[in-house]
């Protein structure tokens, strides 16, 4: 089997060795060269062709966000973010995945960090899980501009209008009152997903939505407000002790396990730091092996793009106890198809459908 061919881009010297060690103790991965800059970055890529680059934001001459951008004109690849500035500033982050890239990784302690072996496992991780990326998905996004206002509303339009007449069909066999709950879970390519569902979910959505997105620490609260300014429901970072309300997304700081417990006949957000599941935390399984213990509540489950299995046993614990209705993003859909397939490989998924019509989908079980 082939190696997966891996071009490192990082200024510093001492980053680029680091990192070469790294990656090419795994047998999978075969690092074929540096480079010093944005323009030695796309010189060696033109030349070497590699499967994946890793590419650190901050670098003279051009940056890394402008390489990224060159890259996805050119010839899209997948590409993985490295950089201090994703830790200080997350909005760079969430530039850089806008412009196509694949996923990032946060360095642990500045632009040179000794100290890189502590997110070793988890750089071999995603530039592994970048190889697998759907790129035609990723640039479709890209070339369609998904981040547009306008047509974030006329998803939105849409779907309320369809969710709307479905209800006023069906309102004789729906009980409107009573408690219902949502479960989003996703990983690579996830903030791109959430950002299509949760835009097209209108003001008055009737439930609470909890969402586990892999990401460290010091991300989740940037992408809650960035969701949260585009989006028409109220979107946060979920915080401990306080009750879920209707039409408010809840979103899983990184690094604290997202759990739901019962006070007197509300829910409550219950953050904790219990081992990582699946290599996560926040973990899927997690969340939904919480959920699924609620009693007299409705549930519908979301799985999304993602390396991995996260989300498949907790799938299996909800379906045991109760009503619940699970949907799975598309394969055609899904910058990574690992977590979808996974539950749709417990027999238990109700709907697979593509992220543009996953709103649409809940909003027909609300």
């Amino acid at each position: 089997m082939a190696k997966i061919k891996v071009l490192i881009v990082d200024d510093s010297a001492f980053m680029r060795k680091l990192i070469s060690d790294f990656l090419s103790e795994h047998s999978k991965i075969d690092v074929i060269g540096t480079a010093r800059n944005g323009e030695d970055a796309i010189k060696k890529w033109r030349t070497l062709c590699p499967d994946v680059v890793t590419l650190d934001v901050e670098m003279p001459i051009m940056n890394g966000l402008e390489v990224l951008k060159v890259f996805m004109k050119e010839q899209p690849i997948p590409v993985v973010m490295l950089s201090s500035t994703t830790m200080e500033g997350a909005d760079t982050t969430f530039q850089a995945i806008q412009a196509g890239a694949v996923d990032f990784v946060a360095k642990p302690s500045g632009s040179i960090s000794i100290d890189l072996h502590k997110i070793k496992a988890e750089l071999i991780e995603k530039v592994l899980s970048a190889s697998k990326a759907n790129l035609r998905k990723i640039m479709h996004n890209h070339q369609d501009n998904i981040f547009s206002s306008s047509k974030e509303t006329k998803k939105f339009i849409t779907s309320e209008k369809k969710a709307s007449e479905k209800q006023s069909i069906n309102g004789s066999r729906r009980d409107t009152n009573a408690k219902k709950i949502v479960c989003i879970g996703t990983s690579t390519g996830g903030p791109r997903a959430l950002q299509q569902v949760l835009t097209s979910l209108p003001k008055d959505f009737g439930s609470p939505i909890l969402v586990v997105q892999h990401m460290p620490a010091g991300f989740t609260k940037s992408l809650a407000n960035r969701l949260d300014s585009l989006s028409e429901i109220k979107v946060k970072e979920a915080e401990d002790g306080e009750l879920l309300q209707k039409g408010t997304a809840y979103i899983a700081p990184g690094g604290m396990h997202l759990e739901v417990k019962s006070i007197g006949t509300s829910l409550a957000v219950s953050l904790g730091q219990s081992a990582p599941r699946n290599g996560h935390r926040p973990s899927v399984d997690v969340l939904l092996e919480s959920v699924s213990s609620l009693k007299h509540v409705s549930k519908i489950t979301v799985i999304m793009t993602g390396m991995g299995s996260d989300g498949a046993k907790g799938l299996i614990e909800m379906k045991k106890n109760g009503n619940v209705k699970a949907i799975a993003e598309s394969q055609e859909t899904s910058i990574v198809f690992g977590m979808p397939k996974s539950a749709i490989a417990t027999n238990l998924v109700d709907e697979v459908v593509n992220v543009e019509n996953i709103a649409e989908s809940i909003m027909n079980y609300i």
